[in-house]
């Protein structure tokens, strides 16, 4: 055990979420999976992360998903507060852009592995 630990909100069969847990295991991390869809993160929860992560709430919200579309969220958006995104987003795991790994200070938001290395990499 390294001490090393992060915590991965991820949807089990997403095959990215898996790629991304591979890689923080051979960064040398302890993952701790939870499942965004049973379990997704609070209001207030969010509001930190997407503090921490520097990005737009826009890049927090799954585009390609079912439920983004079916919502019809492209068009709906835009017109929204950024309170009520993020409620939106903590209502609807299946919304949120995964996986989402987040350890102390750190947060991600998707997968990509260069990212990854450059963020968990050290």
């Amino acid at each position: 055990m390294s001490g090393r630990q992060v915590t991965c909100y991820q949807y089990p069969t997403c095959g990215t979420c898996r790629s991304a847990v591979k890689q923080l295991k051979e960064l040398g991390w302890e993952v701790d999976p939870v499942h965004i869809k049973e379990t997704p993160p609070s209001v207030e929860t969010l509001k930190e992360w997407i503090h921490q992560s520097g990005l737009e709430i826009k890049k927090w919200f799954n585009t390609s998903g079912e439920a983004y579309k079916e919502m019809q969220l492209k068009d709906k958006l835009p017109h929204m507060s950024d309170e009520e995104k993020i409620r939106l987003l903590a209502s609807n795991g299946m919304l949120i852009k995964r996986p989402v790994v987040v350890g102390g200070k750190r947060v991600t938001v998707g997968y990509k592995p260069e990212h990854y290395q450059e963020v968990w990499g050290r």
